[in-house]
């Protein structure tokens, strides 16, 4: 027999959705059988599985361990691995409470794993509650919106259930503001609003941008508003600040090239040789998710309504800009 004690950061969630985390290997069936049967019980009564799961719940499930483990070896070989690939990550962490996290991703970090070996934002999530304390048997915390591997700043995380529901729904409904900065080739003039359509095709991992809707394109947006006007050996640069407002996979590095504008540092949508480039060393596009702005939603709790989050520039983009304006 096992009694697994329902912490704040897994309420929320059903009954059987907490199980089938727990013993990942097992059928669903397999619970729905042992709730029937009263082998596993929520509170001491019997249960059917789509029950609302509280903090302080205790679900006791009368199975023999090995039954128990043998459901669970899966899970605890796949964590195994992965912690041999296990490295330390500086990662700056802007906020943290029982329910989200708000990091400043570094440049050349995953926010998933690409590969079996990749050690991600995820994996480093999971160790970070572990670290911590994190007293979850059947909960595994998620990230919520992604930045491409070279781009660096502000990613979002739930730490719980509820954490996850809430900022899944806010990015997923766009109920908030995400703004970029990014330095870019040639001297742009003015704020404008950017309209298209973006096609991706996954075997390249590249994007195309066009101005009228094609099949299998999607309607993306982006703003932009020039910070500031640079100049370096006679090559003009501006410094961007990006209103996301779609969030499509390289949305604005496309969006930006398509204009004759391109990253500094993309060599994908850009130069790979220019002179800047190789002079200061650019090996990853100088794109930053610089601030988020949640709104004032209904469904959001108190403590997150309308905050404002910020990540400071990585020290080698700041000091790109420092050496360009002279200061």
């Amino acid at each position: 027999m096992r009694v697994l004690k329902v912490s704040v950061r897994e309420e929320g969630q059903r009954l059987d959705r907490m199980l089938a985390k727990y013993m990942t290997a097992a059928p669903r069936s397999f619970f729905y059988k042992m709730l029937r049967k009263k082998n596993i019980k929520l509170n001491g009564k019997k249960a059917d599985g789509s029950e609302k799961l509280t903090a302080g719940d205790e679900i006791t499930l009368y199975l023999s361990d090995d039954t128990i483990d043998g459901f669970r070896e899966c899970k605890k070989e796949k964590r195994s691995e992965e912690k041999k690939y296990k490295k330390k990550m500086d990662i700056p962490i802007i906020y943290e409470d029982e329910n989200i996290l708000v990091l400043n991703k570094p440049v050349g970090v995953l926010s998933q794993k690409a590969d079996k070996q990749d050690y991600s934002l995820v994996e480093w999530l999971e160790d970070h509650m572990s670290d911590n304390g994190g007293d979850v048997v059947a909960f595994h915390p998620g990230i919520c919106n992604r930045l491409d591997r070279n781009t660096s700043g502000l990613v979002v995380a739930g730490l719980s259930i509820r954490g996850l529901q809430w900022m899944n729904r806010l990015f997923r409904q766009r109920d908030l503001q995400k703004y970029y900065l990014c330095l870019v080739h040639g001297a742009v003039k003015g704020q404008q609003l950017l309209h298209g359509y973006l096609k991706k095709d996954e075997k390249r991992n590249k994007v195309a941008i066009s101005k009228r809707p094609e099949n299998g394109a999607v309607e993306i947006e982006t703003e932009y508003k020039p910070v500031q006007n640079l100049e370096w050996e006679g090559e003009e640069f501006t410094l961007l600040r990006i209103h996301l407002i779609t969030g499509k996979s390289h949305q604005i590095r496309a969006h930006l090239a398509s204009i004759g504008h391109p990253v500094v540092g993309d060599s994908k949508y850009g130069y790979r040789d220019g002179r800047l480039e190789k002079k200061f060393r650019i090996r990853s596009q100088l794109l930053h998710a610089w601030q988020l702005n949640f709104s004032s939603v209904d469904y959001l709790p108190e403590p997150y309504r309308g905050r404002s989050f910020q990540a400071e520039l990585p020290d080698k983009f700041a000091g790109i800009i420092r050496e360009l304006s002279g200061r």
